[in-house]
């Protein structure tokens, strides 16, 4: 068995995004006998709030398996601007020393580094090479490419560049990077790295958790939702990314049809100014995050799921909440233009329709109404079986902890 160090920003109880992810990688790699140890910081995501009863603070607890050094971040419920760049630099600063210390006294045989925040990356690097570990890159999301695209940096061109030369000096230096979506994949061999140093595993979903069920009505009604109305259900984060102002607009144009509601689930830095922009639209709920024990249920009381995108971002993220609406075997309809990733992954599984076009969205909503769509129930529920958490926790393991004796990426430079 293998001694693992994780550096990452979110781990679980966060609910959605790359908390979520890590938390269960480190549960499984845990659960499978290896030694975990996370350095990571209080739950905080997408909220930007620590979540109660955890402080902003140094702290240790034992969460499945794996012991974790929880180190304090600066945030703030309004993320944008310059306090993008300031939350995952106090995460790097506070966590530094921690990453050093657990990684000199537990000599590791992989330090990973989850991305975001690359800002961690060079302390990482920095523990492997003192201890010769391998160094190993999860690249959940872009960040710097994604910063600029949906624009919570202003574009200047020196900041741009200087975020571009930070990015290839981290990127350059780790032994093996694993990212998402074959795009994703492409983008970072773009920038420098040889594609032998590049794994992709694709976010996965537990396919003995999400299933598809029957509609929860019961689920409706104890959420305020009508149970006889035509449902359309968001669930995530609530952020620039997400694209989420079409689907007020979409509702808007679809204020007259009392049997078609929009359900839109989660939390984030929009959520205040998506909640002003549809006041006074009767077709549109707000809710809160669900439990995890109630996931199936909660995505089986909807009629059809809305992974809406903005279109500077298509390519730069794949939305990890997509394997849960997959294993659902409720219909989906996406905003992805043609020859993007998701768009290509969906083929037969989805309505697609142009980013920033709610006349096109409420329209497809309006086929999905009345019975006008082809059934995808049998094309997602492959997709889903593409997805499954063992395949996919199969694939991590062997790249993160390997056998002695079989072949390895090159050790870093310190052994």
């Amino acid at each position: 068995m293998g001694k693992l160090l994780v550096s990452a920003m979110n781990h679980a109880p966060e609910l959605t995004g790359c908390g979520k992810y890590t938390g269960e990688l480190v549960a499984l790699m845990a659960g499978r006998g290896h030694e975990v140890e996370v350095v990571t910081a209080p739950p905080h995501y997408p909220g930007w709030t620590v979540k109660a009863p955890y402080r902003n603070r140094y702290s240790t607890e034992e969460r499945d398996g794996a012991r974790l050094y929880r180190c304090p971040v600066l945030v703030r419920s309004a993320m944008g601007g310059i306090w993008r760049l300031i939350a995952p630099m106090s995460f790097a600063a506070s966590s530094a020393p921690v990453t050093l210390w657990r990684a000199l006294r537990r000599r590791p045989d992989t330090v990973l580094s989850i991305e975001p925040t690359l800002f961690a990356a060079p302390f990482v690097l920095l523990s492997a090479w003192l201890t010769g570990a391998r160094t190993v890159l999860h690249v959940q999301d872009l960040e710097v490419d994604a910063a600029f695209a949906v624009g919570h940096l202003g574009g200047a061109g020196g900041l741009k560049r200087l975020a571009a030369a930070f990015e290839r000096f981290c990127l350059s230096r780790f032994d093996t990077i694993i990212t998402i979506s074959q795009r994703m994949a492409e983008r970072i061999a773009q920038k420098g790295i040889p594609e032998e140093r590049i794994a992709l595993v694709r976010n996965w979903v537990d396919l003995g958790h999400v299933r598809p069920l029957p509609t929860a009505y019961a689920y409706r009604e104890e959420l305020g939702l009508p149970r006889d109305a035509f449902v359309a259900l968001y669930s995530g984060n609530i952020g620039p990314k997400q694209g989420l102002d079409v689907v007020v607009e979409a509702a808007r144009q679809l204020a007259d049809r009392f049997d078609i509601v929009f359900a839109i689930a989660g939390e984030g830095p929009s959520l205040a100014d998506l909640q002003r922009q549809a006041a006074g639209l009767p077709n549109v709920h707000f809710l809160p995050f669900q439990p995890y024990a109630r996931l199936p249920e909660f995505l089986s009381l909807c009629d059809l799921h809305l992974l809406p995108q903005q279109a500077s971002a298509a390519d730069l993220v794949l939305p990890s909440k997509l394997g849960g609406m997959l294993a659902s075997g409720r219909p989906i309809l996406v905003t992805a233009e043609p020859g993007t990733e998701l768009a290509d992954f969906l083929v037969g599984a989805a309505t697609l329709v142009r980013p920033g076009d709610p006349r096109a969205m409420a329209d497809a909503m309006r086929r999905h109404q009345a019975g006008e769509v082809p059934d995808t129930r049998e094309r997602c529920g492959q997709l889903a079986t593409t997805l499954s958490e063992k395949s996919a926790m199969d694939a991590l393991e062997q790249l993160l902890v390997m056998e002695r004796g079989c072949d390895l990426p090159p050790k870093s430079a310190g052994r």
